[in-house]
C-alpha cells in the first residue's frame, strides 16, 4: 500500500515542505526526485508519483520556497541556483536513506529548468533526467514580460494547461497554486538561469527523455526545441504529444505519457536508452 510522509527540511531561506511516497511492501528498484513548476506546488504530483511507486520507486519531492507550504515571499526567485541546492539537500536526504538506489530526476516546467541546471551541476550522481515542457532554451514569455513597464497581474488562462477542463477548473480553486502576477526579479532570475544552461551546453552520456505537448501555449514547444538541441547528449529520447498542451502528466493521454515515462526509466535501467 502506497504511503505518504511528510515533514519539514532545512532549505537555504528558510522551512521547506517535503514529501516521500513508498510502498513499504514492494522492493524499490529506483529512486525518483520530482521537481514541480512555477506556483504550484508538489501536492499536483501525487497521481505521478503513485504511478513510479507501482513501478517500483521510491519518490521524493518538495515545495520550492516561496511555494505551497514552503517558507518565503511567494514566487519570488532571486537566482535559480538557490533552488537547485534545495533540491540538492533533498537529494542528499534521499541518498542517505536509499543509498542503494539508482537516483531519477523528473522536472516540469519551471522544474524542468531547475532539474536542467541540477544535472548540468551533478549529472553524474544521477541515472537518468526527465523533463516535461521545460523552461529552457527561447522562453518568449520572459522576455515579452520583462520589456513591460509593468508586468500584468492577468490570471492564467487554465484552459492552456490540459484538454481536461477539471484540470483547470482543479487548479483555479487551489489556494496552494499562486494565482497573482510574475515578480520581476523571478522573470529576471529565469533569463539568467535560461543562459547559464546554454552557456554550460550538453549532458554527456546522462539518458535524457524529453516530453512535451505541441499544442504547449505556455512554453512554446519550439522555444525549447532549442534549449534542448544545447542541453542533450549521446543518449536522449524525445516524445512530442500531438494536441497536449501544458501539463501533459495532466493529459487526456496522461496514462500514455505516465507509461512512456516508466518504459524510459525501465530502459535506462537496462542500459537500452535509443537516441532518436
Amino acid at each position: 500500500m502506497r504511503e505518504l510522509h511528510e515533514w519539514t527540511m532545512e532549505g537555504g531561506a528558510g522551512s521547506i515542505h517535503a514529501v516521500r511516497w513508498q510502498d513499504p511492501d514492494v522492493a524499490a528498484r529506483f529512486a525518483v526526485v520530482l521537481v514541480h513548476g512555477y506556483g504550484e506546488h508538489i501536492g499536483r504530483y501525487d497521481h505521478v508519483a503513485e504511478a513510479l511507486v507501482r513501478a517500483g520507486a521510491v519518490v521524493y519531492g518538495l515545495d520550492h520556497r516561496g511555494h505551497g507550504r514552503s517558507d518565503g515571499e511567494r514566487v519570488l526567485v532571486d537566482d535559480f541556483d538557490e533552488l537547485v541546492a534545495d533540491v540538492h539537500r533533498l537529494d542528499d536526504i534521499a541518498r542517505d536513506e536509499r543509498p542503494e538506489l539508482p537516483m531519477v530526476m523528473i522536472g516540469h516546467s519551471m522544474g524542468g529548468l531547475i532539474a536542467a541546471r541540477y544535472a548540468q551541476r551533478y549529472g553524474s550522481s544521477l541515472a537518468a533526467l526527465v523533463l516535461s515542457g521545460p523552461a529552457i532554451g527561447r522562453f518568449e514569455l520572459v522576455p515579452t514580460l520583462l520589456a513591460l513597464d509593468e508586468i500584468p497581474d492577468d490570471p492564467l488562462d487554465v484552459s492552456v494547461l490540459s484538454r481536461d477542463p477539471l484540470v483547470g477548473a482543479t487548479y483555479a480553486d487551489d489556494p496552494l497554486v499562486w494565482h497573482g502576477a510574475f515578480k520581476r526579479p523571478t522573470l529576471e532570475a529565469f533569463a539568467t538561469s535560461i543562459a547559464a544552461i546554454d552557456e554550460a551546453g550538453s549532458l554527456g552520456d546522462l539518458p535524457l527523455l524529453w516530453i512535451h505537448g505541441a499544442d504547449d501555449q505556455l512554453v512554446p514547444i519550439e522555444g525549447t526545441r532549442v534549449g534542448i538541441a544545447a542541453l542533450r547528449g549521446a543518449n536522449h529520447r524525445a516524445i512530442e504529444y500531438e494536441g497536449a498542451r501544458h501539463e501533459v502528466f495532466n493529459e487526456t493521454n496522461r496514462d500514455d505519457v505516465l507509461a512512456e515515462l516508466v518504459r524510459f526509466i525501465d530502459d535506462t535501467l537496462a542500459g537500452a536508452v535509443a537516441t532518436d
